[in-house]
């Protein structure tokens, strides 16, 4: 059987209905910033912190779910003159929220610093100043007590299945890709009915070791609850054994005497976060191991090509997710 005819919505999620779109970016609520705090593993180039903020008393408390994303719009103008829009961040507590009355929503910021570089036929060559990015900075400099424009709910795919218990998981993130996954570990294994039965591995990409975000936490779970198995898994530093780091869908492939099982069940969901581009290699992991079945529709252009000639492209054009894999890519 090719690809291309494997049958679809088989084993689909149930999933619960999500607000969205309470709180519009043109009429922000103000939250006010509760905790601010960096969420690293060691000491690295980068910067990613932890901030939960108040929205008690506005359309967004307990209005949202673990895998949406509320909107943040940074105060003044950008160099047209015109108000900052909004920028989307990723929900990182459960549905309950940090505090437990879904009053303290989460996110987790990276701070953005680079040099100028031309991108239009207009832009100065020679123009290397650095440049900051405006919302993720704003966010990161926010102090306990300061005030914030927030929008949302955004998103009705990338959140958990009304019966949990009906499905295993494999969470796949990069960097800050892993914002979600807080949210639902902590909701499938500290919840007050109990913890999850269901098996639930994630796997989490980052460049070197000191760049893990909430490494404790995911440690913490996996050490009390045996079904949870929480892999870093890391891209540019040597392996114990000598060899070259390796992406996710590397660590994946080279792991399916492990793997297998989990990715062949018809109980199993694959959720996806992370950079733009990080699906590439999973899509094709999947599809040249045949395990792509209930996950991907491959259209028939080429379905008859080996998966390993896919261009970048074709893949982005003529491979979809199912609702049985769940990708937030940006």
């Amino acid at each position: 059987m090719s690809a291309s005819t494997h049958p679809l919505h088989a084993n689909d999620p149930l999933l619960p209905e999500a607000k969205m779109h309470l709180v519009m970016p043109g009429s922000p609520v103000v939250g006010r910033v509760v905790s601010n705090t960096l969420c690293m593993k060691g000491k690295s180039a980068s910067f990613v912190r932890h901030v939960a903020i108040d929205v008690s008393g506005t359309p967004l408390q307990g209005s949202f779910l673990a895998g949406q994303s509320f909107g943040v719009v940074p105060p003044g103008v950008d160099e047209l003159g015109r108000p900052h829009r909004v920028r989307l961040y990723s929900i990182s507590c459960p549905s309950w929220g940090e505090d437990g009355d879904g009053a303290v929503i989460s996110t987790t910021p990276k701070r953005l610093l680079d040099e100028r570089r031309p991108i239009r036929p207009q832009d100065d060559p020679h123009d290397h100043r650095l440049f900051v990015g405006v919302a993720s900075n704003y966010l990161c400099d926010l102090r306990p007590g300061d005030p914030v424009n927030l929008s949302g709910p955004n998103g009705k795919r990338f959140v958990l299945p009304l019966d949990t218990e009906a499905h295993d998981y494999l969470f796949l993130a990069t960097g800050t890709g892993i914002a979600p996954f807080r949210g639902m570990a902590i909701e499938l294994f500290r919840r007050a009915a109990g913890p999850t039965r269901s098996r639930v591995e994630l796997a989490m990409g980052a460049p070197y070791t000191t760049d893990l975000l909430y490494d404790d936490l995911f440690r913490e779970i996996a050490e009390r609850h045996p079904n949870f198995r929480y892999h870093p898994v890391i891209s540019r530093e040597r392996r114990p054994d000598g060899r070259r780091g390796q992406y996710v869908h590397q660590f994946i492939e080279e792991r399916l005497e492990h793997f297998g099982e989990l990715l062949a069940s018809p109980r199993t969901l694959i959720y996806i976060c992370g950079l733009s581009g990080m699906q590439l290699g999973v899509f094709q992991m999947l599809a040249r191991h045949r395990l792509d079945r209930g996950y991907l529709t491959i259209q028939e252009e080429i379905a008859s090509i080996p998966p390993d000639e896919w261009t970048e492209e074709e893949i982005k054009r003529r491979v979809r997710s199912t609702h049985r894999c769940a990708l937030e890519v940006y």
